[in-house]
């Protein structure tokens, strides 16, 4: 970057300037920058085209490198100036196509991405307004570029301490403070002679160039603080991420107060050491632009081991080192006055850190409540008298499909809008706090039974608010269980548990809020009993398909089968999925559940077209299935041990899913799609207004719920939604399935409406295996007879 001050061009001239050589005798900074490269290469190879321009870059730089080290430097000067554009504009690139990886969510990278911008482009205005010759005074514009390189990094800074760092703002400012007067005062005193240059000469005013010569090492000197800050506030493995830009900056200072030592001399020349450093410290800076877009954001606590008092200790350390030097040698007031303002100032984060250490133990990193501990604590406080009080637990409903399918940022920002909208509902004496996971738990103080369900239907109503996330519409409902002190119980630790069992009674009836009774408790026992059986049929074969018949509607023939799981239970019978799905969803049982049912629904497909019948097998996936990554390669696995064509199998999955996260589903179903495999929309119409996705996504047929097969028949409104339905996806050119035909009636009028296939108890109830073969033959002779 170009910045004159009396002799020759400007300095940071290596990354556009043209200009002459001069002598560089020192260590060869090559070996750093293929180290740095071959970093950047380990960690972004799964990335191919922020890998490539990261490749050219390191390769552009490079080459500049050696025609300034290399042997005989004979390259015109010309030659140079474009030599040093590649590696500037390449960097700029590799910024902002971090930003668009990144996307709208991470400001702090667009931030940085226009501090790399604007350095490279004040070069652009220098090297222009050269125009030959090999020493101008920089202009107003390039010298605005360069200072605001610092402003966009320390913006940038700020916005990543508000999203990673919460509630460490004041802790990481004060670090801050405390470096920069220590870092401070030992560079007033290695640039003493500069200082009394650009007061001196006879009294006059320090020229523009010599101020901004010195503002240069101010902004690195901040930068250099702000990170040092934020490192010792995070851990130590939190804290390596930071490694990238701190090298990165400190090339930078090391340059500009090289570059400033040599103000009052002029002894500054294009082509120095000085070019090779800035150009080196851009690169490794935008390396770390272009890693941080990899990295998830999320919070993090309060850092309680020893390097956190590094920033103190350090400031300290240099101010001591400067007033020492103070009684040896004659120093100006500046660097003394700086070093015992850092004595001072770095007793403060040590105190202060100490205060929010204490009240961070207490808070929830992502929602800013009580965390688990602090809310037994408090709560244990408050029951000691025999005044009344409720505990209420919530959880969210349905958390761990939204989770998966939109992916754990999105899930914490639900989380924490949820606990925003419930501390909205308190009172000011009441307690709430985040217990773990989904779960939130509420102690209302002086409430009895009567307030605590009015409180409870209020949290629910609130938190089933429609709620705007990353450009989604969500709704959430909420489970919550109440227990009530002193009646059921005395001790917090009994009505947690009782609380827990209401709220799992609420989810279970799907009627809002539960208050405990008795009788839940063998409700509660009973769901455990059940998840323990339920692990167990997992491992025994207890699971059984069941297979319900596809019927073309205009030809009357079967051309497939939907795949419906039961449970032979050795003592309850048969179960039906409504008494053990929810319960595998919520235990995480339910990928292994799908692995069992696609085995056995393949089986089957296998057997069918041995036997000269081809027939589809639809098999239904939960969203969490959906986010499998490998989906597509072990149900491609699945079918070729089987020698079963990928398009006999139909997947049937919700609109919701589509709804919620498009971009991912569109990639889900592409490679499902690669494979040859169907897709199924089912129960359509029950979602969420969206109909872009059957435009945008790759369906090969669309189920309509069953809950308006039946009552079109008696309500005209309900037929003219059937009608427009069928119309809308036939113009799509996607089949229609109709679920629920119960009667010849509803067949007769779907019929007339040209649905095209239908499913329903009016063909044949799911049947097991055998007796749905059975069923084919005997229909097959029916036909066959007529």
């Amino acid at each position: 970057m170009h910045r004159n001050n009396r002799v020759g061009p400007d300095r940071r001239h290596g990354l556009f300037t043209d200009g002459l050589f001069t002598d560089w005798s020192s260590a060869n900074p090559i070996t750093a920058a293929v180290a740095v490269i071959q970093r950047g290469a380990a960690r972004h190879i799964a990335n191919p085209v922020g890998f490539v321009l990261l490749g050219l870059m390191w390769l552009s730089l490079a080459t500049y490198l050696l025609t300034l080290t290399g042997p005989g430097r004979s390259i015109t000067a010309s030659l140079t100036g474009w030599l040093s554009a590649v590696p500037a504009v390449l960097c700029v690139l590799v910024c902002w196509f971090a930003v668009k990886r990144a996307g709208h969510s991470r400001p702090e990278i667009a931030l940085a991405a226009v501090a790399v911008s604007s350095t490279v482009f004040a070069d652009t205005v220098y090297s222009l307004s050269l125009n030959g010759a090999s020493a101008i005074s920089s202009p107003l514009v390039a010298n605005v570029g360069y200072l605001l390189f610092y402003v966009f990094l320390l913006a940038a800074l700020s916005v990543l301490v508000r999203r990673r760092l919460h509630g460490l703002g004041w802790p990481v400012l004060l670090d801050t403070v405390v470096v920069s007067l220590g870092a401070a005062a030992v560079l007033a005193v290695v640039l003493e002679p500069v200082l009394s240059f650009a007061v001196s000469a006879a009294g006059a005013p320090a020229s523009v160039d010599t101020v901004i010569g010195l503002l240069f090492p101010v902004g690195d000197l901040l930068l250099v603080a702000a990170i040092a800050a934020i490192i010792t506030s995070e851990s130590r493995q939190a804290g390596r991420r930071w490694i990238l830009l701190a090298l990165g900056v400190l090339i930078f200072a090391a340059a500009d107060v090289v570059y400033a030592l040599g103000l009052p001399t002029g002894e500054y020349m294009v082509g120095s050491v000085l070019d090779a450093g800035w150009a080196i410290g851009l690169a490794v800076i935008t390396l770390w632009v272009h890693g941080f877009a990899h990295d998830t954001p999320k919070p993090h606590n309060l850092n309680s081991a020893w390097w956190t008092v590094l920033t103190p200790v350090a400031a300290t350390i240099a101010g001591l080192s400067v007033l020492l030097l103070g009684t040896q040698t004659a120093l100006s007031p500046l660097p003394l006055i700086l070093a015992g303002l850092s004595l001072v100032v770095a007793t403060i984060p040590v105190a202060y850190r100490q205060q929010i250490a204490h009240r961070l133990a207490r808070t929830d990193d992502l929602t800013g409540l009580l965390n688990r501990r602090a809310f037994r604590a408090d709560a244990m406080d408050r029951l000691v008298a025999d005044r009344p009080h409720a505990l209420l637990m919530l959880d969210l409903d349905r958390f761990k499909e939204l989770n998966d399918s939109l992916g754990h940022e999105a899930g914490d920002h639900l989380l924490n809008a949820v606990g925003a909208q419930i501390a909205s509902q308190l009172r000011a004496g009441d307690l709430v706090g985040r217990l773990g996971g989904d779960e939130f738990g509420i102690l209302l103080t002086d409430a009895d039974r009567e307030r605590a369900i009015a409180v409870a239907e209020r949290l629910r109503q609130a938190v089933a608010e429609p709620l705007l996330l990353q450009g989604i519409t969500l709704q959430t409902n909420v489970s919550i269980g109440i227990a009530l002190h002193p009646e059921q119980g005395r001790d917090l630790s009994q009505l947690l548990r009782k609380a827990d069992t209401a709220m799992y009674r609420s989810k279970a009836s799907n009627q809002g809020p539960h208050v405990y009774v008795a009788a839940d408790n063998q409700h509660g026992a009973e769901r455990l009993r059940t998840l323990q059986e339920l692990r167990l049929a997992l491992h025994e074969g207890q699971l059984e398909v069941y297979y319900q018949p596809k019927v073309d509607l205009a030809t009357d023939t079967v051309i497939g089968a939907e795949a419906l799981v039961r449970w032979n239970h050795p003592a309850r019978g048969v179960l039906g999925p409504g008494e053990f799905l929810g319960l595998a969803e919520e235990s995480g049982l339910m990928d292994e559940l799908t692995r069992i049912v696609m085995g056995q629904a393949l089986d089957h497909a296998a057997r069918w077209q041995h036997r000269g019948h081809p027939l589809t097998v639809s098999v239904n996936l939960a969203p969490g299935s959906l986010a499998d990554d490998h989906l597509a390669s072990w149900i491609g696995d699945l079918l070729a041990a089987r020698s079963l064509p990928s398009e006999l199998l139909m997947l049937e999955i919700t609109e919701e899913f589509l709804i919620a996260d498009r971009p991912r589903a569109q990639a889900i179903l592409g490679r499902l799609r690669q494979r040859g495999i169907r897709i199924s929309i089912d129960d359509f119409g029950t979602g969420y207004s969206s109909l872009a996705y059957l435009r945008d996504l790759p369906i090969d047929e669309i189920k309509l719920d069953q809950s308006f097969v039946m009552p079109m028949m008696e309500c005209p409104r309900t037929a003219a939604l059937v009608a427009a339905a069928v119309g809308l996806i036939h113009s799509l050119e996607v089949p229609m399935v109709a679920e629920g035909i119960e009667n010849a009636e509803a067949l007769a009028e779907l019929t007339r409406l040209g649905c095209d296939v239908g499913q329903g108890y009016f063909f044949s109830r799911p049947l097991p295996a055998a007796q749905f073969d059975r069923w084919l033959l005997e229909r097959r002779a029916a036909a066959d007879a007529v």
